[in-house]
């Protein structure tokens, strides 16, 4: 046989046997196309309880619908609604100066500083003390030797390294930290941001920033770290100078400022807001399976726009998860191969207040018994790997996504050995096998008004799609197995 011949033969031999041949893959035009329509302005933020979530949650219906995915119950996409937090910040502001004739320096918001996502409204025109990381303990106060009656406390965000994790604990967020400033008669309180995970010129809000009760008339401001070195400046010590002294000798620093500040926010607070998650299925074609049903989820709720211009889009987090699995429902309504057991999708609300939207799930969808196994997606926009987790809990269903991995993507970092995350946890809590998929190294613009699409993966967040598509494919027509008849019956 000639050897022109030979390579023609085994290169027809090497297709054939080729898993990744013809193998349906994502499009990131697709999805690109979703994650700028989501963390566009028109939908101010998506925070939960709001109408741009309202929004952003039609949307993702409209798309489901013409997949022909359908409502799970009775004709209604949104059947449990359940309450939220919700704040919506109209303006704030915040300036500085030493003497009432000075002219004042004016901060931007959005650009120098941001709002807690559940700040109080108010005005506050006062002196200012600084309290160190705003922690009031029997074993380490930063109150004792500072009068804050009638003053704004400025503190740093975080708690030192030496304080045990329970005394810590007790004073990391907003609230935590505004509380114990309240309580000794300050007025508003600015924490300046000194996560190593956020850059020092750009602003960071969490959805989440602490428990309740909400301190209705009490401003609460998170400054950059540049704009805190600005409110430090010429003042008895800098930023770096008070890390330093307090790691060093374990001691507080706290003292009064020259300059006074003046601050101002307008914001409405509601603290029963209406939300709820979409949920729809997607019917397998096996009769003898298509009641059994693998579940995949992510959060669409991200932070509230503040005033005009400040903006926190969520590109990655999380409009990058929403269009994989809306990508996901195209693929599936035009694949023959999909077969065998049901596909719900579960677009959650509250992800950013603790995951609320997967707890009232797993509370309210009547056919536990029959989830065979929850499938995470979540944050997929960005990094550099696929993180899939839940190989300690889970190794079986892990297993068929690292399978897939190798076959399709051969992305993943499988030496990861971690429980299912965010929204799989409620799931994972009820014995119901789950999986994460995130990205390893990514993060990089989380909570920021740099998580624009332009910054998104587009590789990455198509190749993390085909995998979920591969590994659902294999999870509905296979030989998988999550659940036996008897956890059906005597688990629910």
């Amino acid at each position: 046989m000639k050897a022109k011949t030979i390579i023609l033969l085994s290169f027809i031999v090497g297709l054939a046997f080729s898993p990744s041949v013809n193998a349906q893959e994502a499009s990131a035009d697709t999805l690109m196309k979703h994650i700028r329509k989501l963390s566009s302005s028109f939908y101010e933020g998506r925070m939960a309880g709001s109408t741009g979530f309202d929004k952003a949650a039609q949307y993702v219906i409209d798309v489901l619908s013409n997949y022909g995915v359908e409502p799970y119950e009775d004709g209604d996409w949104m059947k449990h609604t359940f309450e939220v937090e919700s704040n919506r910040i109209d303006n704030a502001s915040l300036q500085t100066y030493v003497h009432v004739e000075d002219v004042r320096t004016e901060y931007v918001l959005g650009k120098d500083f941001a709002c807690a996502s559940m700040t109080g409204r108010g005005y506050a025109d006062a002196p200012v003390v600084f309290c160190g990381y705003g922690i009031d303990n029997t074993i380490y106060n930063e109150y004792a030797k500072i009068d804050a009656r009638g003053k704004i406390v400025l503190v740093l965000t975080g708690a030192p390294n030496f304080l045990p994790q329970t005394i810590a604990d007790k004073y990391t967020t907003l609230r935590d930290k505004a509380r114990t400033a309240q309580r000794h008669g300050a007025v508003a309180l600015v924490a300046i941001n000194i996560s190593e995970q956020c850059r020092p010129t750009e602003v960071q809000c969490m959805g989440y920033c602490g428990e309740g009760p909400h301190l209705t008339t009490f401003p609460i401001l998170q400054a950059t770290r540049w704009c805190g070195s600005k409110l430090l400046e010429n003042e008895r010590m800098g930023i770096d100078s008070i890390i330093s002294q307090i790691d060093s000798t374990q001691k507080p620093q706290s003292f009064l400022l020259d300059k006074k500040f003046a601050i101002n926010v307008n914001a409405s607070y509601k603290p029963n807001a209406i939300t709820g998650n979409v949920v729809g299925i997607m019917k397998g074609k096996d009769h003898r399976l298509d009641r059994e049903m693998i579940v995949v989820g992510t959060s669409l709720d991200h932070i509230a726009m503040q005033g005009k211009t400040c903006l926190f889009p969520g590109a990655d987090n999380n409009a990058s998860g929403v269009a994989s699995l809306l990508e996901v429902a195209r693929m599936l309504s035009e694949a023959d191969e999909f077969q065998g057991r049901s596909v719900v999708f579960a677009i959650f609300s509250g992800g950013e207040q603790g995951h609320i939207g997967s707890d009232i799930f797993v509370k309210t969808f009547n056919p536990l018994a029959w989830i065979d196994a929850f499938i995470n997606i979540e944050c997929v926009g960005s990094g550099d790997s696929i993180a899939l987790l839940g190989n300690k809990r889970y190794p079986k269903l892990w297993s068929i996504a690292a399978h897939n991995d190798s076959l399709y993507t051969q992305q993943a970092k499988l030496d990861i050995m971690a429980a299912p995350r965010t929204d799989a946890v409620a799931f994972d809590r009820i014995g119901i096998p789950s999986i994460s998929i995130f990205t390893t190294n990514g993060h990089r613009y989380n909570h920021v008004p740099s998580d624009i699409p332009e910054n998104v993966n587009r590789k990455m967040v198509a190749n993390t799609t085909t995998l979920l598509y591969h590994t659902l494919i294999e999870l509905c027509n296979g030989d998988y197995q999550g659940r036996s008849l008897e956890s059906r019956r005597t688990r629910f």
